[in-house]
């Protein structure tokens, strides 16, 4: 009985990530109401389709930018500080954007908001990492992952209805759900000694990215983060619909349709992978998770009908569901348990975004010169060179007895003095007995 009482505990993940998750999901259902809502906005003020393509890849550009002082503020004032006050920033810049009385106000204000964002995604990322045990990483993004991909599912319904009673009521909405997640992450981390671990213990040296780019597991972790921002979110999002529209001559709505069964297959198997991706190794599902979305990134050129183009697309999710939990987990492998890692993913963030703005325009060129086929071929193809990464390089999963020891030191229930943990934890905190 007791074997099974301590199983149980050791396999629950922290009160903390769950916080994380619940905030992700808050994050994300904001950021789909807004999304049908800026491109329309943006066209209000009489400018042309680059002027508003220009208001929406203005976010992606600064994220890059910036992504480098959001690593030193993570490392100098730790991650919920800079989280939190990253959420207020975008809350801000948000609410504003729905005020705007003219383009280069609404540019501005956009752009300003993308300060913000990588400011809460990198220090979201490293807390995640940071405050769970190593061999729980690839569960715990997994369900980090999951709860922005659902909030991305309900958001744009949500956002689709608000912009038929006012086109500035989804910004205010966002900003209204950004500051609720602030909130609750503020609330329920403020006393969570597991979150503040790094200002009380002191940490390893940080490992540098110079450092990290000598790893080809990290190597291999930034081609695939490449690959799948330039695919799922830079091709997926501008290429799909037309492909769906010209070449296989659907409706528009098809489009949308495409992208929601390219999310139900990534729902399938993101849980899945990242609870696999803790017991079998990082590489057998980042290899499994690569080829199959390859394979179903190559099928999208080759389908002539909408009905086998959705197929490819549910088969492309379930490939992207794979891949997602054991790159993240591979990330904080090479960070290591007490390790500060804002460079290091700040570096993962900005391949992603730079795979999801070349990877478009790239695409688009390959479309208009020789066909949609070459484009999504050339894309598969760049998935296949991370493959092959990620089939040379070294598995990074530790193994259990060195897992348990770490977790065991980190929840402070090695080498404490006089007290005697009782081995529950609540909120990062090991609960005392009564004197």
């Amino acid at each position: 009985m007791l074997g099974r009482t301590t199983e149980r505990t050791a396999q629950r993940l922290p009160a903390e990530v769950w916080v994380l998750v619940v905030a992700s999901f808050i994050i994300a259902i904001g950021f789909g109401i807004v999304a049908p809502a800026l491109p329309i906005f943006a066209d209000s003020f009489g400018v042309g389709s680059t002027a508003v393509a220009l208001v929406i890849s203005s976010f992606a550009v600064v994220r890059i930018l910036f992504a480098p002082v959001s690593a030193k503020l993570v490392t100098r004032f730790g991650e919920p500080k800079t989280y939190i006050a990253g959420i207020v920033i975008v809350a801000l810049g948000t609410a504003a954007c729905g005020f705007a009385v003219t383009y280069w106000q609404l540019l501005f204000l956009r752009a300003f908001s993308g300060i913000g964002s990588t400011m809460f995604t990198v220090a979201s990322v490293g807390l995640l990492i940071r405050i769970t045990p190593p061999a729980q990483r690839g569960q715990a993004t997994g369900l980090w992952s999951t709860g922005f991909l659902l909030g991305n599912i309900f958001g744009p319904i949500i956002g689709a209805a608000l912009v038929g009673v006012s086109v500035q009521l989804p910004f205010v909405s966002y900003a209204a759900a950004l500051l609720v997640a602030a909130t609750f992450v503020w609330w329920f981390l403020r006393k969570s000694t597991l979150a503040a671990l790094d200002t009380s213990a002191r940490p390893e040296s940080p490992v540098t990215v110079r450092q990290a780019l000598r790893n080809s597991s990290y190597r291999a972790a930034l081609a695939s983060n490449f690959a799948n921002g330039w695919a799922v979110f830079g091709l997926r999002v501008s290429m799909v619909p037309l492909f769906v529209e010209k070449a296989l001559h659907g409706s528009p709505e098809m489009g949308g349709i495409s992208m929601s069964v390219f999310a139900v297959g990534n729902v399938c198997t993101l849980m899945v992978s990242g609870k696999l991706s803790d017991r079998i190794g990082r590489k057998p599902l980042g290899i499994a998770g690569l080829a199959i979305s390859a394979a179903g990134t190559l099928w999208f050129g080759f389908s002539t009908t909408v009905p086998v183009f959705l197929v490819a697309s549910f088969v492309a999710g379930l490939g992207a569901g794979l891949l997602n939990p054991p790159q993240n987990a591979v990330v904080a492998d090479v960070i290591g348990p007490k390790g500060k890692g804002g460079p290091l993913l700040a570096t993962f963030q900005v391949i992603a975004d730079l795979g999801a703005i070349v990877g478009p325009l790239l695409a688009g060129l390959l479309a208009d010169n020789f066909s949609y086929t070459t484009a999504f071929t050339v894309t598969s193809g760049i998935m296949v060179v991370a493959l092959l990464m990620w089939i040379t390089m070294p598995e990074t999963l530790v193994k259990e007895s060195t897992t348990a020891e770490t977790v065991a030191v980190e929840s402070g229930t090695l080498d404490e003095g006089p007290e005697v943990p009782t081995g529950e934890r609540v909120a990062g905190r090991p609960r005392q007995p009564e004197a």
